[in-house]
């Protein structure tokens, strides 16, 4: 049986962003079972009271199978390498990140890749992305995983969903932001002259 899991961030104690967690989670549990009854996180999520970041990681299939806390600290990431992955699905954040695991590997000298799919940018192995053109902020149209904080940020109109073509990164785009429910937009950026071909 599939298993998937929801990160959600608790900032000083504080659950962030739930609605879109319960959202995602909710849509997932329909796709793979059916008619089922809504879960709402909050009746599983518990405030820890701890000062920073705690990655609370909800796993779950057809139920919420467990709960679990972690500490949690920004890995620093300041090279990218682009690799094509066009067979790779990961439309659902499945527990099972193996095959995210093994795109990993071909990073090099590089922290994470940028996964490339049919000439089209999506994400890195563990972010969804956006790029500064001087003036805006484009994130991609067709994301590998559509993240919980990319939805809050489009919803917010502080994104621009658009097919951004992995050849022409570097001439059209000044930064790359890396971002997911646990690391906030803006504390992750990079120039794009940094990312490995």
């Amino acid at each position: 049986m599939c298993r998937f899991i929801e990160t959600v961030c608790l900032k000083d104690g504080e659950v962030r962003n739930l609605p879109y967690h319960n959202a995602r989670l909710n849509a997932t549990r329909r796709h793979f079972f059916g008619d089922v009854p809504e879960i709402d996180l909050a009746s599983f999520i518990h405030a820890t009271g701890k000062a920073g970041r705690t990655r609370c990681r909800v796993t779950y299939s057809g139920q919420v199978a467990g709960v679990e806390y972690f500490p949690y600290h920004i890995r620093p990431i300041r090279r990218l390498r682009m690799v094509e992955a066009d067979g790779v699905d990961y439309h659902y954040k499945y527990a099972d990140r193996t095959v995210l695991d093994k795109l990993l590997e071909l990073r090099g000298e590089a922290d994470d890749v940028l996964i490339v799919q049919n000439g089209l940018l999506t994400d890195t192995t563990f972010t969804n992305i956006a790029l500064w053109d001087g003036a805006k902020w484009f994130t991609p149209a067709r994301p590998l995983l559509e993240g919980t904080k990319r939805k809050l940020l489009l919803d917010q109109g502080l994104l621009i969903p658009e097919d951004i073509p992995a050849h022409g990164v570097v001439g059209c785009y000044q930064s790359i932001c890396l971002f997911n429910a646990m690391i906030d937009f803006g504390e992750v950026v990079l120039p794009c002259e940094g990312i490995l071909g």
